[in-house]
């Protein structure tokens, strides 16, 4: 099991997300939320998925693959940081990310079918991860993070695009 994280081992700016968690096993939510996150997100149609509550903002299906492009950036942070990696892992630039992405070209369903590849992947990181490893730091974005706040990271970032998607897009 992958506790939630404590004070301390993420930086702040990750904070609303971690504040998500609701309980202690973060394994148990990550699966709970693969089936509900694709559930609500393959009630929306391919038309829909291209709305934007405001000029300039992204799009549902946008939302959509940075969730898929963020998880799987968290994922490899916590893989490396799990198996002893020293050196630090670098950021990300959200904007630069979706500039860079070919999301416009892609079906929104092959974009539902992507997050639920990717989160089975996380599942099988995470499913036999000794709590030891869930425990180490390492250093990403310039600050210190474990691995189990990685894993709150994953799940408290999805749920919260979740709520901005329920209160803005739909």
């Amino acid at each position: 099991m992958i506790r939630k994280p404590k004070a301390g081992e993420y930086n702040e700016f990750y904070s609303t997300y971690i504040n998500k968690i609701e309980e202690d096993n973060l394994i148990k939510l990550l699966r709970a939320q693969l089936t509900s996150f694709s559930g609500f997100m393959s009630d929306i149609s391919e038309e829909k998925s291209d709305y934007r509550y405001a000029a300039g903002k992204w799009s549902i299906k946008e939302v959509l693959n940075h969730i898929n492009d963020t998880e799987r950036i968290f994922a490899y942070r916590a893989l490396c940081i799990a198996r002893g990696e020293k050196q630090a892992l670098p950021g990300m630039d959200q904007d630069e990310y979706q500039a860079a992405s070919p999301t416009k070209t892609r079906s929104f369903s092959s974009l539902i079918e992507e997050f639920v590849a990717i989160r089975t992947s996380t599942l099988f990181l995470f499913d036999d991860m000794p709590e030891s490893d869930s425990l180490k730091v390492g250093t990403a974005s310039d600050h210190p993070v474990s691995v189990r706040a990685l894993a709150g990271m994953i799940y408290g970032h999805c749920a919260h695009h979740t709520d901005v998607l329920k209160e803005r897009y739909l």
